[in-house]
């Protein structure tokens, strides 16, 4: 048995993935971090830095564990998309995507109890259809989008807006398993 795992997520979705992959983390403590984007800051370098900060901030505390933090970036173009907060930035959002492709950035931290570290962007393209008033007004009102980066969740009933997908699909659900999998084994955690 190795030192405990901590998960650094507020996200249930990111549990139930690891939970897919049979890894179950002793514990759960969400990183408290401003999350605003830096001034001209690209999405993939938000992703790598929140989660590398979400990492810190719990590691900080726990230096017996290891920590597990990942953040979700929906980038179109240069273009950081944010979680939308009400049903007017959720329709901002849709209607920026319909039609066009965007990319899912995954930033991937892992800290080692003996202060090893690594850190992975991993990147997923998505092209939607073009989104009808219809098809916008519906997943509005269903709430899905609440709480969702880009105001979206590939994993509910925005999968028929998916007319394509190139890498990780678990990335865009909020944590890519293949190379968290491989991260963690790579520094030594194992149940």
């Amino acid at each position: 048995m190795t030192a405990p795992l901590i998960l650094a997520s507020a996200s249930p979705r990111r549990l139930q993935l690891l939970e897919q992959i049979g890894i179950v983390p002793a514990r759960v403590i969400p990183a408290d971090i401003d999350e605003t984007p830096l001034p001209n800051e690209l999405p993939r370098a938000q992703a790598k830095r929140l989660a590398e900060l979400k990492a810190d901030a719990i590691a900080a505390d726990n230096p017996d564990s290891f920590i597990l933090a990942a953040d979700t970036v929906v980038g179109c173009g240069r273009r950081i998309l944010p979680k939308a907060e009400n049903e007017a930035e959720a329709r901002k959002c849709l209607k920026l995507l319909s039609g066009r492709r965007h990319r899912v950035y995954g930033g991937v931290c892992l800290i080692a109890p003996d202060g090893r570290r690594t850190l992975k962007v991993v990147q997923t393209a998505v092209v939607f259809k073009s989104l009808s008033e219809g098809d916008i007004k519906t997943y509005i009102a269903s709430d899905e989008w609440r709480d969702k980066a880009g105001a979206y969740g590939i994993q509910g009933k925005a999968a028929v807006f998916v007319r394509q997908i190139v890498g990780s699909y678990s990335n865009v659900v909020g944590l890519p398993l293949f190379e968290t999998n491989g991260m963690l084994k790579g520094l030594g955690y194992h149940d």
